[in-house]
């Protein structure tokens, strides 16, 4: 018995459902009859011809065990249906059901913050520091004992609801007082923010033996996006091999702790050469089929079988194919549906869909990526910047690259004089604020081709939210981090250098 995710939303991908999906092609390929419990008419898993039987039920679980208990399955699968079927691993287990897979008392050890930091101490890896409130007085302390910026969210989140960065103690109080009510039994999680890190998702396949690591996957927007929001890369496009080899080691230790059968994700930040946790998920996750059509194997068919007792070695999947080619994989945001809506991205999941680019060159791969979300790098025309003053020196070096490309650069009056000081020709444009014509009047008039804006501030935030909507209404590429910037400079060099190719994922994977 599989369960699905339950209904589309966002913050749950349909990605899981995908997971799903080859769960039963996996079981109908063994030879076992497959029941899935799924409620959401728009996913595959419930399509008549998926598995054999179809309850159309939530996922609960009262309507769960009432399926248990009418159709007496050999197990029940948890772990291919996101974080929603996750939370019924311990009420199923102690219900008597066969949990088949990673153990409930394994999910929950990664679930629970106070007994996964317990392990971490075990293992010698790191994390950043951390505190668990549950009240607004014991937040303001933990807060003031780490430092700001901290990330606050309450605990067992379902794609990053509720999950922000604040900078100081007032921005504090007004998320628990109004996000969030801290008390005992709904605990708020506070975390160090790992300014200007590097994050890296990583999905494996274990038997409890043997643990092959599938995909690491650069994110490019620094960490603090979600992971579901990020673009990233695959293989790694900045990372140092020495760290990615630890990473490796880093992932092994700890399936092979939690003792996962199947499969597991985790993501961790680099920042100055050193890696640190942030979180492990012993289920499928959302990068799965990314990572599947970015090497060539279905990752979910076999852990699937792993499952059912057959060894990685018997499957004959002890080493992951490295690929010669890049694969970027961008999210795709509803923002068009939505007036009025931020599209600064942040700890909260918000997109509702992904894309992928494959190129042998990053910079193809890329912008491959930017097209099929909807947003085509630009060869030529005026770039805006409007930066933070830390960002000012990676704006440089961005300028001076599209300068190069034969760009016209603009920015606003503290980034335009930073940048004219170091040589770069520059028009300043006024913020809106400053009076008519500003940038908004400039993008509205169709005399702005990409758009690069990072702020700091709340007000900042506030102040250039026009700047992005117009951005947004236009269709322009616009990029609210520096490494999304840089990653699309890469990109237009590469549109500009040469040309175009396109092969099937087929051709690709062919040996």
């Amino acid at each position: 018995m599989i369960l699905g995710g339950g209904p589309n939303r966002i913050g749950q991908g349909i990605e899981f459902d995908y997971c799903c999906v080859h769960a039963a092609m996996a079981l109908r390929e063994e030879q076992i009859e497959t029941i899935m419990v799924n409620c959401n008419p728009e996913t595959v898993s419930t399509d008549y011809d998926t598995s054999d039987r179809l309850y159309f039920e939530p996922l609960t679980e009262e309507d769960v065990l009432n399926i248990v208990h009418r159709e007496q399955p050999m197990g029940v699968v948890l772990q291919f249906g996101g974080q929603t079927p996750l939370k019924l691993a311990l009420p199923l287990s102690r219900a008597g059901v066969r949990i088949l897979g990673t153990s409930p008392e394994a999910i929950d050890l990664a679930e629970d913050r106070e007994r996964f930091r317990g392990l971490l101490t075990k293992l010698g890896l790191r994390q950043a520091e951390s505190g668990i409130a549950r009240s607004a007085d014991e937040a303001v302390r933990i807060a003031g004992m780490i430092g700001y910026p901290v990330m606050v969210r309450p605990s067992y989140v379902l794609g990053g609801r509720s999950m922000q960065i604040v900078f100081d103690e007032a921005g504090l109080l007004e998320y628990i007082s109004s996000a969030v009510k801290a008390s005992p039994k709904h605990p708020v999680l506070i975390d160090k923010y790992l300014a200007d890190a590097i994050e890296v998702d990583v999905d494996a396949i274990s038997d409890g033996k043997t643990v092959v690591v599938a995909g690491i996957m650069e994110h490019i927007e620094e960490a603090g996006v979600h992971s579901g929001d990020s673009a990233c890369s695959l293989p790694p496009y900045t990372l140092e091999t020495a760290i990615v080899c630890d990473i490796k080691r880093h992932m092994t230790v700890l399936a092979l702790e939690l003792g996962v059968v199947g499969l597991i994700n985790a993501q961790f930040a680099v920042k100055d050469q050193t890696i640190y946790v942030l979180e492990v998920n012993p289920r499928g996750s959302r990068t799965v089929p990314f990572v599947s059509k970015a090497i060539g194997v279905p990752l979910a068919k076999l852990a699937m079988k792993v499952m059912l007792g057959r060894t990685l070695t018997d499957l004959g999947f002890t080493q992951a194919p490295q690929p010669v080619h890049l694969s970027v994989k961008e999210a795709v945001f509803p923002f068009n549906k939505f007036p009025g809506v931020d599209v600064l991205l942040g700890p909260e999941m918000k997109s509702t869909g992904e894309v992928m680019g494959i190129d042998s060159d990053f910079g193809w791969a890329f912008a491959k990526s930017q097209a099929g979300a909807g947003a085509a790098l630009p060869k030529s025309g005026t770039a805006f910047i409007s930066v933070k003053e830390s960002h000012r020196h990676v704006a440089l070096d961005v300028a001076r690259r599209l300068r190069t490309l034969g760009f016209q650069i603009q920015a606003t009056g503290g980034t335009a004089g930073f940048l004219r000081g170091h040589g770069v020709e520059v028009a300043t444009v006024n913020k809106v604020r400053e009076g008519r014509p500003h940038i908004v009047d400039h993008i509205k008039n169709g005399e702005v081709a990409l758009v690069i804006n990072t702020v700091r501030t709340a007000a900042a935030h506030s102040d250039s939210l026009s700047i992005r909507r117009e951005a947004l209404h236009k269709g322009l590429s616009y990029y609210t981090t520096m490494r999304g910037a840089l990653a699309a400079v890469l990109g237009i060099e590469a549109i500009v250098r040469k040309e175009l190719s396109i092969r099937s994922l087929q051709e690709h994977h062919q040996p």
